[in-house]
């Protein structure tokens, strides 16, 4: 019997080390006992194999990458045996080198699996861990206390330091500690919840905005659980309103139902663009502007230059919903302003209506693109970027109330509707939206620059008009 002395719980590089010279002299595995820091080995077991040294000068093996990053990963997992586990697969690639291909071995599934609750409990302490504010003799101090399943700690400990550079920080785990002093990273013991602080006073403003923005229409209990099991609540300031929240949403949605019943017609009173129980008017647009100036629902806002967000009056009777900003717009921060907006100007044109009466935005708020060299091209946003985005158009619509709605392409005709939408088939007609506001939908004006050499380009322009006009008569007919 062998014994590899791994230097800690999350000592994938000993791991690796030994896994190479034990390899090398052909160890099965049922002949190592894998043994982590300083505690008693098997009784049976021989001389332990150190790490270091010897196995420095064994000749490295020939592995995959995707292996490696397997195991990387696996290796974090709080299973006792992952690292015979390990070792076992290891063997097994440099006989049959295809094996990691069958998903279907027991093996290579139990290891994946290692693997993937490894990475989302990554994820869960990226999006989890909240700092509260302490001071000492050196000024603000931010301690986190967070609960990982695995031996994660270390292996995350770039990301937080890479984002909170030039903050002097601690999390606190059961398993370890890390803290940050703005120049150097260093680790500590194991922690108790109790070593963490309470609330701080940021928090109670963060609470009273939290509750502001839950919208009990879109609460959808079950995928909140998914993404943030109850575990991690205790450790979030916004999650211990949660419960009171989910309680009351449905009362929250009958009153605004109700108020959206009793709220007055266009054009009747004065409650025109107004909404009872929250601002109406021009001011509502702007500050719901600066909000989303800040938005980091999905990852697009990161590549992207700014938010690009809707523009027209606050009580137009015509929304048009594009899909998302191009290149240009991204540049400027104006929807319709690169070569589709001039289309889209030159129809609008044609149909008789200054653009300046209609409010226009765009499904997704950031422009989402592949670099080509020093060309960004045009990438389709996927369903969940466009479900990230769908609270804003829900806001914009509520705020200007439009009498009718324009849906150019499929994005926009999927955020409008909840559902994917082919556009050839329902174009030039009218489809009801669930608040009864008619959208009209047709092709966006970038399909009409995309269009093949041998396609009769004015022909699609004028359909495209046709849609448009379309829409506005029928807006004239229930007049």
């Amino acid at each position: 019997m062998r014994v590899a002395r791994l230097e800690s719980e999350d000592d994938f590089e000993g791991w690796r080390l030994a896994a190479r010279a034990f390899a090398s002299e052909g160890v099965t595995p049922s002949d190592i006992v894998w043994q982590v820091g300083d505690g008693a080995v098997d009784l049976f077991a021989g001389e332990a194999a150190g790490v270091a040294g010897g196995h420095a000068r064994i000749a490295p093996l020939r592995v995959t990458r995707e292996f490696l990053d397997l195991a990387r990963d696996a290796a974090l997992h709080s299973e006792p045996e992952r690292f015979s586990l390990l070792y076992t697969l290891l063997l097994r690639l440099l006989a049959q080198p295809q094996a990691l291909q069958d998903r279907a071995d027991p093996l290579v599934r139990r290891i994946e699996g290692l693997a993937r609750n490894v990475r989302r409990d990554s994820h869960k302490m990226h999006a989890f861990v909240r700092f509260r504010e302490l001071a000492d003799q050196d000024g603000p101090r931010f301690i986190a206390w967070f609960e990982p399943e695995h031996h994660i700690l270390r292996a995350n400990a770039g990301f937080f330091v890479d984002r909170f550079t030039n903050m002097r920080w601690s999390i606190l785990t059961p398993r370890g500690s890390l803290h940050w002093d703005g120049m150097a990273l260093a680790e500590g013991p194991p922690a108790t919840r109790a070593d963490a602080p309470g609330d701080d006073p940021v928090e109670s403003v963060w609470k009273a905005y939290y509750s502001a923005i839950f919208n009990p229409a879109r609460v959808m209990p079950q995928a909140m659980l998914k993404e943030m099991p109850r575990k991690y609540w205790k450790n979030m300031p916004e999650t211990a309103l949660v419960p009171q929240l989910i309680a009351g949403a449905r009362k929250r949605e009958l009153e605004m139902i109700e108020q959206a019943r009793s709220a007055p017609e266009r054009g009747k009173g004065s409650g025109r663009g107004q909404i009872r129980g929250q601002v109406g008017g021009p001011e509502a647009l702007v500050l719901l502007a600066g909000e989303a100036e800040g938005c980091q629902r999905c990852p697009l806002w990161k590549p992207a230059t700014q938010t690009v967000f809707g523009e027209g009056p606050h009580d137009a009777e015509i929304m048009i919903v594009g899909e998302q900003p191009g290149d240009q717009e991204d540049l400027a921060g104006r929807p319709f302003v690169g070569p589709a907006g001039a289309v889209f100007d030159r129809a609008m044109a044609q149909v008789g209506i200054d653009r300046t009466r209609a409010y226009i935005t765009n499904a997704v708020k950031h422009f989402k693109f592949e670099p080509r060299g020093k060309r960004r091209i045009h990438a389709r946003p996927n369903t969940g970027e466009i479900e990230a985005c769908r609270w804003w158009i829900d806001q914009e619509r509520a705020i200007v109330r439009p009498r009718l709605i324009i849906a150019m392409g499929a994005t926009a005709a999927r955020s409008l509707t909840g559902r994917a939408v082919t556009v050839g088939q329902e174009r030039g007609r009218p489809v009801a939206l669930p608040d009864g506001t008619p959208c009209w939908i047709t092709v966006h004006p970038s399909y009409l620059l995309r269009l093949p050499p041998d396609a009769d380009a004015e022909a699609e322009f004028a359909r495209y008009v046709a849609d448009i006009r379309s829409a506005v008569e029928s807006l004239a007919e229930a007049a």
